[in-house]
């Protein structure tokens, strides 16, 4: 979507903040022990306490509040009975609406003491999204987001999974315009002023292939290498772009 308002701008950041503050409770939660059922809760209860609604169930039929994926998994895990081990790679991604508005965030979480390439990897992730929030200003072209995320993913050895990237946000989980994780000088859509985007770095320490799992969400590595996500909800700006999902 693209805001046109000071009233939308306050029920996107109102959500925005929902998101983090449900994000955090269940990183905070994640440790050895638990399973991916139990972190599911602790969002959905943050969800609840607002006035908030996970947007994956209510939109697509996604069986849980976020999507946990775990080592090799990149992304729509199903929460569950698995129990997370020492060294996991534990990626929460949350999508909420409230009033009909929507912010999308992910983090990846080390669960214990990680594997030095898990620990990079997940850093890799996020210093992706930095390294490619400067080019999320209008005027830019979306490519640009998309060349820097890969020239940062690269630099740390690391590959984008290509068939997942950004997309806009706001009414609904998934808008125009598609935000990929490489250059394609293809996507010359140019970034406008209040146009709302998800910018997620979803990377891999292997060749960056993905597979669709039987149970129809989960996409995992194809090679079997770990994964990595790290994602925000943007407003693209003249200047510095504001992250609704930020703390």
């Amino acid at each position: 979507m693209s805001i046109k308002s000071q009233a939308q701008f306050e029920k996107l950041r109102a959500i925005g903040k929902i998101v983090r503050q449900a994000l955090d409770q269940t990183a905070a939660a994640t440790r050895p022990g638990i399973t991916t059922g139990e972190l599911d809760h602790v969002g959905a209860r943050v969800l609840a306490e607002n006035g908030a609604e996970s947007a994956p169930p209510k939109v697509y039929g996604f069986p849980g509040a976020l999507c946990i994926s775990v080592n090799d998994e990149a992304i729509h895990g199903i929460p569950g009975d698995r129990v997370i081990q020492t060294g996991d790679l534990v990626k929460l991604d949350l999508v909420a609406e409230k009033d009909g508005f929507y912010a999308d965030a992910a983090v990846t979480i080390r669960a214990g003491q990680a594997s030095v390439q898990a620990d990079a990897l997940a850093r890799c992730a996020e210093t992706a999204f930095y390294q490619a929030l400067p080019a999320a200003r209008a005027g830019n072209r979306v490519y640009a987001i998309g060349r820097a995320v890969e020239r940062e993913t690269e630099r740390c050895g690391f590959q984008v999974m290509r068939e997942l990237c950004g997309h806009g946000v706001g009414r609904t989980i998934h808008e125009p315009p598609s935000i990929p994780n490489y250059h394609d000088p293809q996507f010359r859509t140019r970034l406008t002023e209040g146009l709302v985007i998800t910018i997620e770095p979803i990377i891999a320490a292997g060749s960056g292939q993905g597979v669709l799992q039987q149970d129809r969400w989960t996409i995992r590595t194809a090679d079997g290498s770990l994964s990595a996500h790290y994602e925000h909800t943007v407003v693209i700006t003249k200047g510095t772009p504001i992250l609704l999902t930020a703390a």
